[in-house]
């Protein structure tokens, strides 16, 4: 008996994948729920498993290849027996390439030297394919000049760049800044934070304080938790609150469900978790759908200030940044204090100045 494997709902209008890597090949055995595939949507990483037990008979798709939304890609027979051995035919990630394809020479012209460096060479050969392929295609090294490497860009990060120039070209995005004293929330950590880890397992840190002033600030200040849709406009009665985190493959932003009734430990336990998940491309597509507002903060990689873009359809989104000691004006003296920029975009179609700056 063989069993067809298909791809598998991975999201909402998602219709097609990339075949990322297959974990088993021809003729090996597998075992019913065990992964068969890593699929990559243009959302999330996801895995895709066995539907029953037995010998994988056929691979009709080859990594690095499309499918569409329940497309057959492997057939596995139930009864049959392994003609393969695991342990000789495991082979790394980066073996699961498509067939050579013929390849051109092309001249790209290098960067010019510097003026009091040696003279390099002006032009140097680069390897480039006649016909796109899904895998990486690497230059050909000539002395210290004009090194190229042509990587087709994941689908994942082809979603992102759509989405940001749709942004850019469908919103009107105005961004306002302000400067906030860290000082009180730096002294709760202190006081509260071993506490805290001993207690949940987890530390204290600054988003959790920024995720539930902002759901204040949106219930102050519906419209920045709204949207436009069509010539309506959408107030969201629940705030789920997107937080921009770098994963394995780029920047994934999941979603904070009703971060309203989230305490400051399920904020953090939570964001912890997308953190690693995220590293490890295991995100789940439907937690990073339907935020009404985003976090995202730079500051943790040394940005002192930034224009984050919107993350359509929301109306805004805020930019944290690192955090720096800095003379500032108290009570008629110049006081050194623990500051941060903050930096909210908007859709200023739909919210004025006056209710940014709120």
């Amino acid at each position: 008996m063989t069993v067809e494997i298909k791809v598998p709902a991975v999201g909402e209008s998602v219709s097609e994948v990339t075949i990322e890597q297959w974990l088993k090949q021809e003729g090996e055995a597998i075992e019913r729920d065990k992964t068969l595939a890593v699929l990559e949507s243009e959302k999330a990483t996801v895995e895709l498993p066995a539907e029953a037990s037995g010998t994988v008979k056929k691979l009709l798709k080859k990594a690095g290849e499309s499918a569409q939304v329940g497309e057959v890609i492997a057939i596995i027979d139930t009864e049959g027996k392994p003609t393969v051995s695991t342990s000789t035919t495991a082979a790394p990630k980066a073996e699961n390439k498509p067939a050579p394809v013929a390849e051109t020479k092309v001249e790209v012209k290098a960067p010019a030297a510097p003026a009091k460096a040696e003279a390099t060479p002006t032009t140097a050969p680069v390897s480039v394919p006649q016909s796109p392929v899904n895998t990486r295609v690497s230059a050909e090294p000539v002395d210290a000049g004009g090194e190229e490497e042509i990587v087709p860009m994941t689908r994942l990060r082809r979603t992102l760049a759509r989405r940001l120039v749709e942004a850019q070209q469908t919103a009107a995005m105005l961004t306002t800044f302000n400067e906030v004293d860290m000082s009180a929330v730096m002294a709760l950590r202190k006081e509260h934070g071993e506490a805290f880890l001993s207690r949940h397992g987890v530390k204290l840190g600054f988003m959790s304080f920024f995720a539930k002033a902002s759901v204040d600030a949106l219930k102050l200040v519906p419209e920045v938790n709204a949207e436009i849709r069509d010539d309506n406009i959408v107030y969201k009665n629940h705030y789920d609150i997107a937080v921009a985190i770098g994963g394995g493959k780029g920047l994934v932003v999941p979603v904070l469900r009703n971060a309203e009734r989230l305490s400051f430990a399920e904020v953090e336990i939570a964001i912890g978790d997308f953190a690693k998940r995220a590293k490890e491309n295991k995100l789940k597509p439907e937690e990073l759908q339907g935020g009404t507002f985003t976090i995202s903060n730079g500051g943790i990689y040394g940005s002192m200030l930034s224009t984050p873009i919107l993350n359509p359809p929301q109306s805004g989104i805020l930019g944290m940044h690192a955090i720096q000691d800095r003379p500032v004006a108290r009570d008629g003296q110049v006081v050194i204090r623990p500051m941060m920029f903050l930096a909210l975009t908007y859709d200023h179609r739909l919210v004025d100045g006056r209710e940014a700056v709120t």
